[in-house]
């Protein structure tokens, strides 16, 4: 039942997408994006961020792409779940889905028993945004969230674009 005021959670995703554009500038593919993968250098507001547990990251040509079944299932992308070939855009996904989290405190697509259901929601379902919490985020910030959630990687926002995004 944790969440973050939705000031707060953008300063952190801002953090969290300008790390995540410099690994993607020495084309490394963290490919294991979660808050447990995420430290604050302090429990200060304005702390700063070092994404850990680079174990099965790989690096990634412009035009190259990965087909090994790599991530934690409620942060990995469709394409990976459908054994789909993938390039860096997985970890966007993974950042619209610790977007999700942070905000709404739970994951977008979950089951509490079944995984196959996980895998379901995820490669075919949009994100809810139901409850009280999701009243009063910010539309700035759905879109950010569901743009990073796009189930087609080629429709997906980018790094640079989620950086540069209106919710920031």
């Amino acid at each position: 039942n944790f969440h973050l005021p939705e000031p707060l959670a953008c300063k952190f995703m801002h953090k969290m997408c300008a790390a995540v554009y410099y690994i993607h500038s020495y084309g490394i593919a963290h490919r294991d994006l979660k808050p447990e993968n995420v430290l604050m250098t302090s429990k200060d507001e304005n702390a700063d961020l070092r994404i850990l547990d680079f174990g099965l990251s790989k690096i990634i040509g412009p035009e190259e792409k990965c087909t090994e079944p790599y991530g934690t299932l409620s942060y990995v992308a469709p394409e990976v779940l459908l054994d789909k070939p993938y390039g860096k855009e997985v970890d966007l996904w993974s950042l619209g889905v610790i977007t999700y989290l942070m905000l709404g405190a739970a994951l977008p697509f979950d089951d509490k028993n079944d995984e196959e259901e996980i895998a379901r929601k995820t490669c075919l379902e949009d994100p809810p945004y139901k409850g009280n919490l999701w009243k009063k985020i910010s539309k700035e910030a759905k879109d950010f969230i569901s743009r990073l959630l796009e189930k087609k990687p080629e429709k997906r926002m980018n790094i640079k674009e989620a950086l540069e995004h209106e919710w920031f």
